[in-house]
């Protein structure tokens, strides 16, 4: 049964942050909120975790992870990145925006589009996220949280509990949150391009939508 952390959701408890980190270092899944709807997660190397997240997700192996980061030098770590596209991140981060790059060699292969070498990265413009990615010190391997059947994605921690409190490890209970995905944009290419609307409004980034 996983634990339930109750977390401030603008000044959240170091302590819990760091308990936090110890079940995710101990290999757990948890369930976390976002400026868009709720995430779930795990780390990088938790291979275990990944089919765990997978399962609850009902998704498979050709359903790709985004990595959460705490800020532009992360994500210039594990994507690469020019002054172009640089300029455009800086001005949507954070934000409720996934980005897809091509990712550096810090990327397992395993969390690449297996044609195209890229990944989806974001930097969530959150209290909670901002605090334990401060305490983790590296991106937490993500997918939203939208269950089997849903039309929209998990926004309410009580709701994550009563369904998958026996899937995770532990559910960061930070209140509600919106009920929309990220707004995804593609950075590979000459021109940035729209791949779908979310949370994050995409006329502040120049789109004509």
């Amino acid at each position: 049964m996983a634990q339930v952390f109750y977390v401030h959701p603008d000044n959240p408890q170091a302590r819990l942050m760091k308990e936090v980190v110890r079940v995710l270092r101990s290999g757990g899944v948890m369930t976390y909120p976002t400026d868009s709807s709720y995430a779930i997660g795990c780390m990088i190397g938790n291979k275990e975790g990944m089919e765990r997240i997978r399962m609850a997700r009902g998704v498979d192996d050709k359903h790709l992870f985004t990595l959460v980061c705490r800020d532009l030098s992360e994500i210039a770590k594990y994507a690469k990145v020019d002054n172009k596209q640089y300029r455009f991140l800086k001005a949507a981060t954070p934000g409720a925006y996934t980005f897809i790059l091509e990712a550096t060699r810090e990327v397992p292969r395993r969390l690449q589009h297996p044609k195209r070498s890229t990944i989806g990265l974001r930097v969530p413009d959150n209290a909670v996220v901002q605090a334990l990615l401060a305490e983790l010190d590296e991106p937490i391997l993500s997918m939203t949280l939208s269950l089997p059947g849903d039309e929209l994605p998990m926004s309410d921690a009580e709701e994550i509990r009563d369904r998958l409190e026996y899937c995770v490890d532990l559910i960061i209970d930070a209140g509600h949150c919106q009920i929309e995905p990220t707004t995804v944009i593609d950075l590979t290419g000459d021109t940035p391009e729209l791949v779908r609307i979310g949370c994050g409004d995409p006329k502040a980034l120049g789109f004509d939508v």
